[in-house]
């Protein structure tokens, strides 16, 4: 099997530097197992699995998925909720020298097959619980893009995935021993402000690189255990998994949230460490009611956008060690991470950049300005897009987007992430996107989209809509629910507002930050 349309830089080669250059280690998994192998590595509901096992299970997955065709280079989809299958499919992609391109299993089966082409997937690997899905991702077209080819074929996760397999090896597949830093791991896809998702390429050494700094950052303890209820198919999930088989300690995955039981996980499963997006600790918080959490608990790492100060004091009384943290798919997750004895000094601050990262703002000291970043644990750009990839950087830096000051410390304070950009529950919603979904109703003539705070998400996208003929709330409640037929619920509006005219600058470019000026005297809201 190999890679359709290879459009850009081989995923054998090196991503920046030559070959020669490029540094190598020990595959990650095989190195824990042969150092630690009877350490916890994974605990799934009341089962555990020593790295010794889960390196044995991997091998199994490995070789199952090399008969199922596919091969070093291959660019391989998958598709499902957190599971220990799920990561042997990781290991397991890791180890035959496959690209792995995790997909949101809340996306559309439109938005699916879009990235399924885009990222030049060679298979599709998905769990039972979305067969349906994707089969009907499969099926689609895409706008612009045509159907998926019909070689690319479907793979059962649990066909391929067994957490114990038999005792005896594996049979035989072309096993890689060693890892070239420089060489691609994986393409996550992050909205992208034209209203397409773009293909984050992210390397072994920026995975590495981000681990050892959180290490270095957090402090390594290899009796860790940490929480893993955010999904894997976002950086925040894969990145504590890459983290583990570096540093050794255990992950406790939850299939997905659920605040009592992360409370839980915290009190009777002594957890250390865990990674939440603000909703999330808000719901814990509140299931909580006013419990103290255990000393045990080293840090709650939360991301996604900025947390309000008051829900990070509610933490801190009740003992939570909670510390902001700033990062993006782009760093492989964390690029600035408030130290645990800064808890307190620096409320509300993300800190300082972890130990291999740069970070600047582009603004005078103590003024908000552009965020900048450089380091190893940067991607070095975006699949089949290097046009944008170079439009995000600036020489060296890479260009966030995101908005922020240092304080004459060099403490990082973030004031927005991306000055449109919404985060509803720590998922990122691009303005652009959903306006193309919009105008692509026929009732509708212009768009435009902006974030509504709200208590329990954080924000919420809400629609104007310019109309074609008269406006009515059947019309409203009409495009909210088309909307959801074309793309993720939390990237659909939650109110339309009918409006005669969008506002624009000069150049004729929309003033998104005005819309939120046109809701008084607005006709037709759902």
């Amino acid at each position: 099997m190999t890679v359709r349309g290879a459009a850009g830089p081989s995923p054998r080669a090196p991503y920046g530097g030559s070959r020669a250059a490029s540094q190598t280690l020990p595959e990650w998994l095989g190195r824990r197992a042969y150092l630690t192998p009877e350490a916890v590595a994974l605990i799934f509901g009341d089962e555990r699995w020593s790295f010794r096992e889960l390196d044995h299970a991997v091998d199994h997955t490995a070789a199952r998925l090399w008969q199922e065709g596919i091969q070093p280079g291959d660019h391989v989809a998958l598709l499902g909720q957190n599971s220990v299958e799920y990561i042997l499919a990781l290991g397991a992609l890791m180890r035959l020298g496959a690209v792995a391109v995790p997909l949101n299993t809340r996306l559309s089966p439109e938005e699916i097959a879009w990235q399924i082409n885009d990222s030049d997937a060679a298979a599709l690997v998905v769990d039972d619980e979305h067969l349906a899905l994707a089969g009907k991702a499969l099926e689609s077209s895409t706008s612009g893009a045509g159907p998926i080819a019909p070689k690319v074929p479907l793979i059962p996760l649990e066909a391929v995935a067994s957490p114990r397999p038999p005792g005896e090896a594996a049979p035989s597949y072309p096993r890689r021993s060693r890892i070239e830093l420089d060489s691609l791991h994986g393409i996550i896809y992050t909205s992208g402000t034209t209203g397409r998702p773009k293909g984050a390429m992210l390397t072994y050494g920026n995975h590495w690189w981000n681990a050892i700094g959180s290490g270095l950052n957090l402090g390594g303890h290899r009796d860790d255990v940490w929480l893993a209820a955010v999904p894997l198919f976002h950086v925040s999930g894969l990145s504590i998994v890459m983290r583990s088989l570096i540093h050794g300690f255990a992950v406790l995955l939850h299939q997905r949230f659920d605040p009592a039981l992360a409370n839980r996980a915290i009190d009777q499963q002594g957890v250390t460490l865990a990674s939440v997006v603000s909703v999330m600790l808000s719901r814990m918080l509140q299931e909580r009611g006013g419990r103290k959490y255990p000393p045990h608990l080293r840090a709650v790492l939360v991301g996604g956008g900025p947390v309000p100060e008051a829900l990070l004091r509610r933490a801190l009384d009740l003992g939570m060690p909670v510390l902001q943290t700033y990062g993006m798919t782009e760093t492989a997750s964390q690029a600035a991470t408030l130290p645990p004895h800064d808890a307190l000094r620096k409320l509300g601050s993300a800190g300082k950049p972890l130990f291999p990262v740069e970070l600047k703002v582009d603004a005078p000291p103590g003024e908000v300005g552009e965020i900048l970043v450089r380091g190893p644990g940067v991607s070095p750009g975006y699949y089949r897009r290097p046009e944008e990839s170079k439009a995000s950087r600036r020489e060296e830096w890479f260009r966030t987007g995101d908005l922020g000051w240092l304080d004459a410390e060099g403490y990082l304070y973030v004031v927005d992430r991306r000055s449109d950009l919404i985060i509803s529950g720590g998922e990122n919603v691009y303005p652009a996107e959903v306006e193309r979904v919009l105008e692509s109703h026929p009732a509708v003539l212009e768009a435009g989209v902006a974030g509504k705070a709200d208590e329990q998400w954080g924000q919420v996208p809400i629609a104007f809509v310019v109309p074609k003929s008269s406006p009515s709330h059947e019309l409203a409640a009409e495009l909210i629910a088309y909307c959801r037929s074309k793309m993720a619920r939390y990237k659909a509006p939650v109110e339309v507002h009918f409006v005669p005219a969008l506002p624009r600058n000069a150049a004729g470019k929309l003033a998104r930050h005005r819309l939120r000026e046109l809701l008084t005297g607005d006709d037709g809201r759902a």
